[in-house]
Formats: structure tokens, C-alpha cells, sequence
């Protein structure tokens, strides 16, 4: 039966929209592969790949399955299947999700993981899309006192990017759910990020934006978690920092403003609204997200910029973050301040200039 059913869900061109026609017309899965004759999905692919997930310790989640995330399933588009490694206790919490910048400072960074941990503390599951940046860091922060659900773009075998694979793995070994809608071995390509996007959206009861451009792949999951009636929080940021002009304009238009985990809590609903919070077409448009290419590691001055925002942050901890000797780190801020990059401030704490 799951053999049949991860064929019609594989077989290119069958929606869910086509899906639910081809079910109601032929009464099964294997009823309706027959009539799809050669179009369907090869029938030792779909072995070959129930096969690997289960050597993985992985399994599948169909639609109309009882363990199918219940807040996913009311979204028009839900994935036909999911490919799910880790515990599914997650999805019995209420989740919020925490989506943000990759090239996110290393005080967003900060707060992200502060906040991810005083959710978890509270029982929320923090959700997230795996990327770098703000996304790991809620993650991570998640972990410290509960756990997480990692939606990612690409196949369960197939860590993206490299950096955050022991992050993928911490997560299924400390509890957290990993999920992908794409089949193993399939790479992370820019139109599947959208798509990733939307499971986060469809897994929350509201989902809050830390730093995000006007331009950016993180309103998309503001989109379309607006549009699916989730509750849509946004942290402020410097009006100086590009990286929060689009979580600063989500406030403007009616994002929750939110600065703790009680300005989460205060207004997080036991249940998706009927109708959506804002108007699709009232917030800004946003291109797909490019996949992630990590920059240069030799290219550390570039790191250290990508950490450093409006809002000062101590030196220590920018060190800690982009992983140099006290000695490397001060002569990168030494040569970065004489080209009036940044300034130093009081309290051995730096700013972009």
C-alpha cells in the first residue's frame, strides 16, 4: 500500500489537486498508477528509496496519514509526502516559526537563539528551514531546553549547506524531527527553497521574522504564513542595517512587533485564523531563494563584516562566532576600522561605521 502510494505521490506532474481527482476517480493508489500506465513512477526507484530511509532510520508521512502534521495538511499545496527522520512527538506541540536572514548579524544571530530557547522552554517547537544564519541559530538555541523541526530543501541525504550537517544530525539525535518533501539523493536547488518555505508556514501557528531584506527569500515564508491565517510577528532592527528593512516594513503593515517570547506567546492562537492575517498582495514581493554557497574560508574579514551590525556587539563574542584567535580577530577589526569599515565603542564592543 505505502509502496503505491509513494509512486503516485513521485510521478511527475500529479499535484495534489490531481491527486485527490485521480483518488476519487479510481478508489486507490494502485488503481490509479494503472491507469497512468508508463507515466507512473518506477516502481524499483520507490523501493530503492523505502529502502534507504529505512537504513537511515527514516520513514515516510502520506497526506491522509494519522502522524501527518495536522497544521500542514490544511494548507492547499501540502506535500503529498514528507520524508521524516528524528521523533514525531514534535508535532504533537504547538510550533512557531523563526525565520530570518543567512547573512543575519551577530546580534540577530543572539537574539534568535535566545528567543528559540525561551519558547522551548515554554513547550513551543521551534520550526526553521536549516539554512545558515538565523535560521541555525534558532535551531540551536531550541535544543538548549526543548526541541525543533527542521524543514530542508533538498533530500534527508543530502545536508545543505555542508555547515549545518552535524546540526542536522544533533537534531534528529536530541529529539527534533528533520522533513523533506524532496525524495533522496535530490540536491537543493533555488526552486525548491519556496517550496521548503511553505512547510515552515504550513508547521506553525505563527511564524516571527528577524532580520530580513526588502528583497529577501525570508518574506516569502511571511507570505505564506499570512496568507494560511498564521499569526506573523516581526523583530525590529536598526533602520541603518539593510538585513531589517523587510522585518521593519512587516511591523508597518501589521506583523506583531515583537522583542520576548511573551510577545510571542501573548498573541499565539490555538488555531490558524479563517481567513488571512494580512492580504497576500500587501506584502512585499520576494524572489526565490538562491541555494546557499558558503563564502571563502580564507575570506575571514568578509565574515566578520557579515556578524557585525548597526547594533554594537562585543568583541568576544564575535570571535566566538566566527571562530578566531583573539590575535587574528584583532588585527582583522584593526585593518577593517582603518578603512572605516566599522567603529570601535566603549566596552570593547564594535559597529559597522
Amino acid at each position: 500500500m505505502s509502496l503505491a502510494r509513494l509512486r503516485l505521490a513521485r510521478t511527475e506532474g500529479v499535484g495534489p489537486a490531481l491527486h485527490a481527482k485521480l483518488l476519487a476517480r479510481h478508489g486507490s493508489a494502485a488503481a490509479a498508477l494503472e491507469s497512468l500506465g508508463p507515466r507512473a513512477f518506477p516502481r524499483d526507484a520507490a523501493l530503492r528509496e523505502m529502502d534507504a530511509l529505512a537504513q537511515m532510520g527514516a520513514r515516510l508521512l502520506f497526506l491522509d496519514d494519522p502522524d501527518y502534521p495536522p497544521l500542514l495538511a490544511l494548507i492547499e499545496d501540502a506535500p503529498l509526502v514528507l520524508a521524516a527522520q528524528g521523533s514525531l512527538a514534535p508535532l504533537g506541540q504547538r510550533g512557531v516559526g523563526l525565520v530570518g536572514a543567512r547573512n543575519a548579524s551577530g546580534t540577530a544571530r543572539r537574539f534568535a537563539e535566545d528567543l528559540a530557547d525561551a519558547l522551548a522552554v515554554r513547550g513551543i517547537c521551534v520550526i526553521s528551514g536549516l539554512a545558515r544564519g538565523i535560521d541555525a541559530a534558532a535551531h540551536a538555541g531550541a535544543l538548549r531546553s526543548g526541541t525543533t523541526i527542521a524543514a530542508i530543501a533538498g533530500g534527508l541525504d543530502r545536508p545543505y549547506p555542508r555547515e549545518n550537517a552535524g546540526l542536522q544530525a544533533r537534531i534528529v539525535a536530541e529529539g527534533g524531527l528533520v522533513l523533506s518533501e524532496a525524495p533522496l539523493g535530490t540536491a537543493p536547488l533555488a526552486r525548491h527553497f519556496p517550496r521548503r518555505n511553505r512547510i515552515v508556514a504550513g508547521l506553525s501557528l505563527g511564524v516571527v521574522v528577524i532580520e530580513a531584506a526588502l528583497q529577501s527569500g525570508t518574506l516569502i515564508t511571511a507570505r505564506l504564513a499570512a496568507e494560511a491565517g498564521r499569526e506573523l510577528f516581526a523583530v525590529p532592527g536598526s533602520p541603518l542595517d539593510p538585513r531589517a528593512r523587510g522585518s521593519n516594513d512587516l511591523i508597518r503593515r501589521g506583523a506583531r512587533l515583537t522583542e520576548t517570547a511573551e510577545d510571542v506567546l501573548q498573541f499565539l492562537p490555538e488555531a490558524p485564523a479563517a481567513l488571512p492575517i494580512l492580504r497576500l498582495a500587501e506584502l512585499p514581493d520576494a524572489p526565490p531563494e538562491a541555494p546557499e554557497d558558503a563564502p571563502p574560508a580564507s575570506d575571514a574579514a568578509a565574515q566578520v563584516i557579515e556578524m557585525i551590525g548597526a547594533t554594537p556587539i562585543p568583541v568576544d563574542e564575535l570571535g566566538r562566532r566566527c571562530q578566531l584567535s583573539p590575535a587574528e580577530l584583532s588585527v582583522l577589526l584593526l585593518e577593517l576600522e582603518l578603512a572605516g569599515r566599522i567603529e570601535t565603542l566603549p566596552g570593547n564592543r564594535v559597529a559597522l561605521a
